[in-house]
Formats: structure tokens, sequence, C-alpha cells
């Protein structure tokens, strides 16, 4: 099993518009679920906003941000169960977001007998 961790980051600080504040906030959410980092990229746009992506040992993460608006986008995407359980706080304390909406989603990767209709 596998799961995909979409994260919503409302009212977040000043950290949106900074490369190095956004790649060490995501080494430190990557260390927390316990992954390590297999190759990553980040860009930052003009005027404003930044993407990071990450292939991790797990699968992958990212972090799309609008400044303009305080709103961070996240995806963690683990074949390991166990990174949902307290990277909500984590992501919360580390943009400074006032509220987070956490959704996670099982993901099956064909371990068990599915047929598609």
């Amino acid at each position: 099993m596998a799961v995909q961790i979409v994260a919503d980051l409302y009212g977040c600080k000043d950290i949106l518009d900074d490369m190095t504040a956004i790649t060490d906030a995501a080494h430190k959410a990557i260390d927390y679920v316990g992954a390590q980092i297999v190759e990553e990229c980040v860009h930052k746009f003009e005027p404003i906003g930044i993407t990071y992506f990450s292939v991790i040992s797990t699968s992958h993460f990212s972090i799309h941000t609008w400044p303009e608006y305080g709103y961070a986008a996240i995806d963690i995407f683990s074949c390991s169960d166990t990174v949902a359980e307290g990277i909500s706080q984590m992501l919360k304390e580390l943009f400074g977001a006032e509220r987070i909406v956490l959704r996670t989603i099982e993901r099956d990767i064909g371990t068990t007998n599915n047929t598609s209709e």
C-alpha cells in the first residue's frame, strides 16, 4: 500500500518566496517522514513563487507556492503508510501557516486482487 498526502497551507509567512527557506523546509519534512532525497529541483518564478520537487527514496515530494495569497500546496507520495502521522503539524510549523487542510489518499499499488469494471 502507498499513501499520498495533499496539503493546502493558508496564511503562510514570508517563507513562500525564499528558495533557501523552502528547500530547508522540504529537507526537514523529508527527513521527518524517514526518506532520503534521490534528486531535487527548485525553481523561482518571476515575479514571485517557487516550485520545489524531489524524488525521494519512498517516492516524491513537492511544494508549489503562491506568496501573493499566503498559500502553499504540498504533495507527498510514499510507499510508507506512516508518513501521514504528524506531518500536518510539522508542515504548519515550518511554513508558519495559520491553517492547514490535509487529505490522505490511500493508493492501491496492486497488492490486492483488484479488477476494473
